[in-house]
């Protein structure tokens, strides 16, 4: 019979475990059971596909690999560490402006040979890595030269991001650089006058699209107007969802998406997916999930001990809720279609292993705090 001291003993080697990986046991759990969600829904989503569900295990595996090494890297050396990042990460975004594959009418992909992969997607981090770092070392809230400068470390990236072009990606990266300006002490008074600036420029802005963004944009006001092409993604999302009901129609038995109504199930739409086939209550219980995911980045980010720390975990915790927001506004006809995923529920990778490295830097300032306060 296990006696109350050797259960205690237990739970403090485990601590102690976890302590010297650098792992935050609570948002570890949170992430293995969204992770396991993801699974599920997606065997599902495939058809059932085992080699699919193997690779999706496969891309897992390594994205928390991923994360165990950077809950190594401390705080500090992170932070000396983003100018650097960042720089390379433009360099990268030139090279694909000028060299990169073209896929699907875009050139986001470098191909080094051994493999093809996105620099965009390293600027998700180095940007508020960057803008935290910038931000570090002056007396909060910014001046507005500050302020100016901090905007246009944001832009480059966005705006060459978004000439590939991939405006969802783009917005990812401005809004991860806004939070950590947004988390120094902008006035409300700054926030307003930039929102009334960007809402006047809406006109120039959308001669500036190109025709299928715009399109896109139209068929969110009025997806009925074209039914079988445009808003067909949307028109069978919203379908989707709503024939769940409150219980859902059960495991494998979704209609719209096993007899093939259902486009990017797999991906983009996953969501319409899960919503079908375990309907209102199996929504919240997903939104728990992530809610306690957010939360716990959020614990993190006012437990940190710096102010580098600090805005940089803030950041990373309200962009991890915008990927969220964007890809369930998305599904649900709320939002235009941008091909932002389900975060670690939608099949992927490179998205994936982003994700995890955020992580891995909200558990090395976690982790790093408790040794520092120790």
């Amino acid at each position: 019979m296990l006696t109350n001291e050797f259960v205690e003993d237990r739970i403090t080697s485990s601590r102690l475990l976890m302590h010297r990986l650098h792992i935050d046991l609570p948002l570890l759990l949170g992430l293995l059971m969204l992770a396991g969600v993801g699974l599920f829904v997606l065997y599902s989503a495939s058809g059932q596909d085992d080699s699919m569900i193997i690779r999706q295990l496969i891309r897992l595996a390594l994205a928390f690999v991923i994360l165990i090494a950077v809950a190594q890297i401390s705080p500090a050396t992170l932070s000396f560490w983003s100018p650097w990042i960042y720089s390379i990460g433009l360099l990268l975004l030139i090279a694909v402006l000028v060299l990169g594959d073209i896929g699907k009418g875009a050139q986001r992909w470098l191909d080094i040979g051994i493999f093809r992969f996105q620099p965009s997607e390293i600027m998700k981090l180095a940007v508020p890595m960057m803008i935290a770092r910038f931000l570090a070392d002056t007396h909060l809230p910014p001046n507005r030269k500050r302020l100016l400068l901090g905007a246009i470390l944001i832009a480059l990236p966005a705006l060459m991001v978004a000439k590939q072009p991939d405006l969802g990606t783009a917005l990812l990266i401005a809004s991860a650089g806004g939070f950590v300006l947004f988390l120094a002490g902008l006035s409300w008074r700054f926030i307003i006058l930039s929102l009334v600036a960007i809402a006047a420029s809406a006109p120039f802005v959308w001669n500036l699209l190109r025709e299928y963004q715009q399109q896109r944009i139209l068929t969110l006001l009025n997806p009925q107007n074209d039914p079988l092409g445009t808003g067909y993604h949307i028109i069978q999302s919203t379908i989707a969802i709503g024939s769940g009901g409150l219980y859902g129609k059960g495991w494998l038995n979704g209609t719209q998406s096993h007899l093939d109504f259902l486009p990017e199930r797999n991906t983009d739409f996953i969501f319409a997916v899960f919503s079908e086939e375990f309907g209102f209550f199996g929504i919240m219980l997903l939104l728990l999930i992530y809610i306690f995911i957010i939360s716990r980045c959020l614990v993190i980010a006012v437990q940190s001990q710096d102010t580098y720390s600090r805005l940089l975990a803030g950041s990373l915790a309200l962009t991890f809720f915008v990927y969220l927001f964007v890809n369930i506004g998305m599904v649900s006809g709320l939002l235009p279609v941008v091909g932002v995923p389900l975060p670690l529920v939608s099949y992927g990778g490179t998205s994936i292993v982003t994700l995890m490295a955020a992580f891995g830097i909200l558990m090395s300032i976690q982790t790093h705090r408790k040794l520092l306060a120790g």
